[in-house]
């Protein structure tokens, strides 16, 4: 039997399904496409997970803008993209599935 924390993880799998309809995504996009289907999850989480997901293949980083504006922060945001990497095991998720039939 396998000690520590599960690799698996519900939300993680989620984000797999929504950007396998979304092709690619940055992390504030991917989490208001989340809460429109699923129960909401916290901002971090979702962060974390698309994270943790890159470190295990599940995603991977597509591109990295610096986007200027005026933020609450400064001047600019870093918007990291993400695509679904060699990993990836989308479920086609029927929520998911309606939600961007919908969506176009």
């Amino acid at each position: 039997m396998k000690r520590g924390r599960p690799t698996t993880s519900a939300i993680r799998q989620n984000i797999v399904d929504i950007l396998f309809f979304m092709k690619k995504g940055y992390g504030y996009d991917i989490y208001k496409s989340y809460i429109e289907i699923f129960p909401k999850p916290t901002l971090r989480v979702v962060y974390y997970h698309l994270k943790k997901g890159a470190a295990l293949g599940e995603f991977k980083i597509k591109e990295i803008k610096q986007e200027k504006g005026e933020y609450s922060w400064g001047a600019n945001a870093e918007k990291i993209y993400y695509s679904l990497g060699p990993n990836a095991k989308p479920s086609m998720n029927q929520r998911v599935k309606k939600y961007f039939e919908k969506k176009k």
